[in-house]
């Protein structure tokens, strides 16, 4: 999927563009880095030795189940009335059947697992740009946009910020922040180079695959000429 990030990794001059802040974001992103390396990372790959495989796979399920609820409200504002549908269906019959989301018994009976969708994709349906890439302390690669829609996916629309007893509260998002970074491993086997860059552009290409429901296209007369393949 990274090699259809052309239009993000371009020239300097659409690097510019599309990362104005780069200079700031470079040190935060070596700050982020630094925490991952002796702190994050240790801890998942920890998590990854002792925990089974079918463990982690019922643990993600069990947090993707969760993200269904915010799924479907961004369903609902994206005007995505079938896809609510599959996802309401989705969130009942795994918090049922499927013991609180451990098993992914929807996918099984035809309820496939969509992508995914968040503040920023609803925005970014209602016409609002994007603005510059920027890097969050902590939080990793974001946009203006996707920034500012954070607190209502974090603390609106995530079920887990409604838990009252702090230390549930504390094991659920410590245990969800572990498990993801975990799952990124395979990932890091594909950077290159530029490491900050390599980031970058893999990170709004994600977005812009997101936003477009999975149709990405590239105009190739921009980026290549009118040259025969």
């Amino acid at each position: 999927m990274l090699s259809a990030c052309a239009s993000h990794s371009g020239s300097d001059e659409q690097s510019k563009q599309v990362d104005p802040w780069e200079g700031v974001n470079r040190k935060v992103f070596a700050f982020n880095m630094g925490l991952d390396k002796w702190l994050f990372r240790p801890v998942a790959k920890t998590y990854d030795f002792i925990t089974p495989a079918p463990i982690q796979t019922g643990i993600g399920n069990f947090f993707s189940n969760i993200g269904e609820v915010g799924n479907v409200a961004n369903d609902v504002m994206q005007l995505k009335w079938k896809q609510a549908g599959n996802d309401s269906l989705r969130f009942a019959v795994n918090s049922t059947v499927g013991l609180l989301g451990v098993l992914d018994v929807a996918s099984r009976v035809g309820l496939e697992e969509n992508e995914g969708e968040d503040v920023g994709q609803t925005l970014a349906h209602w016409g609002v740009a994007q603005g510059p890439y920027v890097v969050l302390p902590f939080l990793g690669p974001s946009t203006v946009r996707e920034g500012l829609a954070l607190p209502v996916d974090f603390y609106v629309l995530d079920p887990v910020a409604y838990i009252d007893r702090q230390a549930v509260l504390n094991t659920m998002v410590g245990t969800r922040l572990v498990h993801n970074r975990a799952g990124l491993f395979d990932i890091e086997e594909l950077a290159s180079g530029d490491l900050y860059v390599f980031m970058r552009d893999a990170y709004l290409q994600r977005r812009e695959y997101l936003e477009n429901d999975g149709e990405v296209a590239l105009d190739y007369e921009d980026e290549f000429g009118d040259e025969d393949f």
